[in-house]
């Protein structure tokens, strides 16, 4: 059974949020979030959640790897390197 599973059975079972923190050595805002993401969301508070960002600063913007792309597409096309020396001149 999941940590997750075993906190959210023992405060909905009556136990403290703070008695059910140092039982699996957990912190009580963690408790606080898990059991509000329970009610709001039911069964899927079990599953572990992605970590990953929603957006990333450092990411290419869509139209330069679509010319990118594009310009690989034309190169290649004309029996030339379409790597980043070849593309980087403006000239072929």
């Amino acid at each position: 059974m999941s940590k997750r599973r075993l906190v959210i059975t023992a405060v909905l079972a009556g136990q403290s949020q703070s008695e059910v923190a140092r039982t699996y050595g957990v912190s009580q805002g963690w408790i606080s979030k898990l059991i509000a993401r329970y009610r709001a969301e039911g069964e899927q508070a079990f599953e572990p959640r992605s970590r990953r960002p929603a957006t990333s600063t450092n990411a290419t913007p869509q139209a330069t790897v679509d010319l990118v792309l594009q310009l690989r597409d034309q190169l290649s096309a004309q029996g030339l390197d379409a790597g980043a020396e070849t593309i980087g001149c403006p000239w072929p």
